[in-house]
């Protein structure tokens, strides 16, 4: 027995040996940040006009990134912090942004027809002249945010809470608004706007 010990334990030994250097490197790519079509996936990155459809960026940090222009359609998002990034333009068509945190983020003419953004933390986001037709704001925080001339046609906003909201020249026609809270809004050239506020 002690014989088969003896003569296995130099093979042993040559095959963690061997192994060691590919253990090294799969340790090397779990500590450094993912890149996803060039654009890496930190807070402040900088991937205007990137591709990321599709991708999952689910509970990442990515506060203060440029996303302007990018493609985001139906990207994971939920859990995020995407605090003061910026996704003007950007094409956020069916993307989960559920519990993301954006407060300051800004969404100048970006387009998130279907988006879900139920229970995002929005507050002084900014929405103008986007595309929100049939998005999903249910329970979202949106505080101070501005849907200047924003489209909100058949778009959920159940229980979402707009304190002193910017809904100049919006477009909520058809807009579900059980529940929501509107106080202090600018209703001004607002269509389908509540009126009992």
């Amino acid at each position: 027995m002690r014989k088969i010990a003896k003569s296995a334990t130099p093979a042993i030994l040559a095959l963690l040996l061997q192994a060691l250097p590919a253990l090294a490197d799969e340790a090397a790519d779990a500590t450094e940040p993912p890149v996803i079509n060039g654009c890496g996936l930190w807070p402040h990155t900088q991937c205007r006009g990137a591709d990321l459809r599709h991708a999952n960026l689910a509970g990442r940090n990515l506060a203060g990134a440029d996303f302007s222009g990018a493609r985001l359609a139906r990207a994971d998002l939920r859990g995020a912090n995407l605090a003061g990034a910026n996704f003007d333009g950007a094409d956020l068509t069916a993307a989960r942004l559920n519990k993301a945190a954006a407060p300051t983020a800004t969404f100048r003419g970006a387009r998130l027809v279907g988006a879900d953004l139920e229970f995002a933390r929005l507050f002084r986001a900014d929405f103008s002249q986007a595309d929100l037709r049939g998005a999903n704001l249910e329970a979202a925080k949106l505080n101070y945010a501005w849907f200047r001339g924003a489209r909100l046609v058949d778009a959920n906003l159940q229980e979402a809470k707009m304190f002193s909201v910017n809904l100049r020249d919006a477009d909520l026609t058809g807009a579900y608004r059980r529940f929501a809270v509107f106080q202090e809004a600018d209703f001004e050239g607002c269509t389908g706007c509540p009126t009992d506020w």
